[in-house]
C-alpha cells in the first residue's frame, strides 16, 4: 500500500480490526519512510459479469429485470414471493461464481427455466413460450413434453 502522504510502497500493517458486520477489515498502517500512520478499508468487490444479448450488445445484470420476468410467469400462481426472491439469489449466485466477465443471455434464460421448471411446471411453459419465440401449439407440447420426460428421470434418481 503506498503512503498517501509520501508516496513511499513500503508501509506496514500495525492494527488490523473486523468490522461489526463482518463485511470488512479495518487496518491501521505506517509508513517505513514518513512515519505517519493511516488507516484503509479491504473489502470483497464481487462484480456480476456483463450480460450479451443475442444482438450482441452488453447490458449490466439487473437482477430486478430478472426477478420482473419471472415474476410475470408466476403470476397467478401458488408460488411465494420467498420462493421467488430464493431462485432470484440462486441464479445470482451461480452468475458470480461462473468466474465469467461475460454470460451470454442465453445462458441466463436457461437458469431461470430451471428455476422456474422447479417452482411451477405452468410457469417454465409460460417462460420458455416466450423465451423460445413459439410459433404453433407443436412447440407447446413439445415443452411439455420436455418437462414430463425431465420430471420422469428426477423420479428414477
Amino acid at each position: 500500500m503506498k503512503c498517501p502522504f509520501c508516496s513511499c510502497a513500503d508501509t506496514q500493517v500495525v492494527d488490523s480490526r473486523v468490522s461489526e458486520e463482518g463485511d470488512t477489515i479495518r487496518r491501521r498502517r505506517r509508513c517505513t519512510a514518513c512515519e505517519r500512520r493511516f488507516t484503509t478499508y479491504e473489502r470483497v468487490d464481487l462484480m456480476m459479469p456483463a450480460i450479451v444479448k443475442r444482438n450482441g450488445t452488453r447490458v449490466e445484470f439487473d437482477p430486478a429485470k430478472l426477478h420482473g420476468s419471472m415474476s410475470l410467469a408466476l403470476r397467478k400462481r401458488p408460488v411465494s414471493a420467498t420462493a421467488v426472491d430464493a431462485a432470484v439469489a440462486r441464479i445470482q449466485e451461480r452468475l458470480m461464481t461462473s468466474g465469467q466477465r461475460e454470460v451470454p443471455s442465453d445462458r441466463v434464460g436457461e437458469l431461470v427455466m430451471s428455476e422456474l421448471r422447479q417452482l411451477d411446471p405452468v410457469a417454465y411453459v409460460r417462460f420458455a413460450s416466450v423465451y423460445r419465440s413459439f410459433e404453433d401449439i407443436r412447440e407447446f407440447v413439445q415443452a411439455i413434453d420436455e418437462f414430463r420426460r425431465a420430471d420422469d428421470a428426477d423420479e428414477t434418481v
